[in-house]
């Protein structure tokens, strides 16, 4: 890689044709009319907001699963927040304020709790979180030990060197806990959003390569290494040489994951010393089941970091929604079932996605249930989505009816 200042922000002259991005977001439009995303819980969030629509993916025809599954390995568990909100009064968080300070208080209950992690998703033009870094800092100044992440940021929107300084801040602000998701990001709010925020593939790349040339900007620059010539009139001293960028909190650079939809992603990341974040959407690469395919994906993802040489052990983590029926306000909420079968569907024009299943039932129900989640046994982390609308005690109550009722029985903890 060539100098980081050089390579990092230059933005090339010429847009792509704005017309045929316009057609081809009417066409997907036309294609998918009813499709949102929907942090793996649909009707919830349908009703929190009756304007939200179905979505129309399929279910997939069932497929049989071999009986026997090797036992789950002990795991770190947390929590994965939209952080959605919506002015509907059966919402409790009814704006961003709201979403941010529950975000907060539901970090310091689940660490409470005996919670492994606390991560938010981000996205931009939608009423979901969005920018991390000053939640992460905040939630890192209010807890002690748990970890503090995202899955994922987008990069398509990202200036490297500047996320460099606010990820290193959040991260000594924390002491150490930043366990930090980056990715080409999902289907958009808006067409090409990232072109707003300044940025544009070069000429010959794809929106998707812009994403990875900027991780690759943002993981040389972790290194701390210097690389900006020094103004030999500074207002303040500097050090000897070349100047690195500022803060810089050592050890975040193995700290990183990228979140991989495809298996060829998961082996780029491997080769660049990241740690994997997959989650409940993947590319439907051979038409069998979610796990089987998210499987396959983790153990080349482990096949490429150790034929790349790595010294560590890599990080792998999924994602999935699972709610154990505790209570009558479990079985209102997702009692009805519907949602055990994975969903297929096209994500862009020419991208089959497949959609993984939910978990509902009773503590014992669920424990076979994900027995037989060949994905989750590979991982050494698992992620909950949670439905953050229902509010901080009701999303603890579900955290802790994982803890107490599923995780021990699994040998999870």
């Amino acid at each position: 890689m060539g100098k980081i200042g050089d390579s990092c922000l230059a933005q090339h002259a010429g847009r792509s044709d704005l017309s045929r991005s316009v057609e081809l977001a009417r066409k997907n439009i036309a294609a998918n009319r009813d499709f949102k995303w929907k942090c793996g819980i649909p009707d919830l969030i349908q009703w929190l907001d009756r304007s939200v629509p179905r979505p129309i993916f399929p279910l997939s025809p069932t497929r049989s699963i071999p009986a026997e599954r090797k036992r789950c390995r002990m795991k770190k568990i947390g929590f994965l927040s939209f952080g959605h909100w919506s002015p509907s009064p059966q919402s409790q968080a009814r704006s961003a304020g709201d979403v941010l300070q529950q975000t907060i208080e539901l970090a310091v209950a689940a660490e409470e709790l005996g919670l492994d992690g606390a991560y938010v998703r981000v996205h931009h033009f939608a009423r979901q979180l969005a920018s991390p870094f000053p939640l992460l800092a905040a939630i890192g100044a209010r807890t002690s030990r748990i970890e503090i992440g995202t899955a994922v940021i987008d990069m398509r929107y990202e200036n490297p060197l500047y996320m460099v300084e606010d990820a290193s801040s959040a991260d000594l602000i924390s002491g150490g806990r930043l366990q930090l998701g980056i990715s080409r990001g999902s289907p958009e709010q808006v067409i090409d959003g990232w072109r707003h925020f300044g940025y544009s593939p070069a000429e010959g790349e794809t929106d998707s390569d812009m994403a990875r040339r900027h991780a690759e900007v943002f993981l040389e620059a972790l290194k701390g290494e210097g690389f900006a010539e020094p103004n030999p009139r500074p207002m303040f001293p500097n050090p000897p040489g070349l100047l690195r960028l500022e803060p810089i909190s050592e050890g975040l650079r193995d700290r990183i994951w990228w979140g991989a939809a495809t298996n060829a992603t998961a082996v780029w990341a491997a080769k660049l010393g990241m740690n994997l974040q997959s989650s409940t959407l993947k590319f439907d690469e051979t038409g069998e089941p979610f796990h089987v395919q998210q499987a396959a994906q983790i153990r080349a993802y482990r096949e490429a970091w150790k034929e790349a040489g790595h010294s560590r052990t890599p990080r792998v983590s999924v994602s999935r929604s699972i709610f154990a029926l505790m209570d009558d306000r479990d079985r209102d909420y997702f009692g009805r079932g519907g949602k055990d079968q994975d969903q297929v569907g096209f994500i862009e024009e020419n991208t089959r996605a497949i959609f993984g299943r939910g978990y509902t039932a009773e503590p014992d129900v669920l424990v076979e249930e994900l027995k037989k989640d060949e994905a989750i046994a590979e991982a050494d982390t698992l992620l909950l989505t949670v439905p953050n609308q229902l509010g901080v005690d009701y999303n603890a109550h579900v955290i802790e009816a994982i803890l107490k009722h599923v995780a021990p029985a699994l040998g999870w903890r």
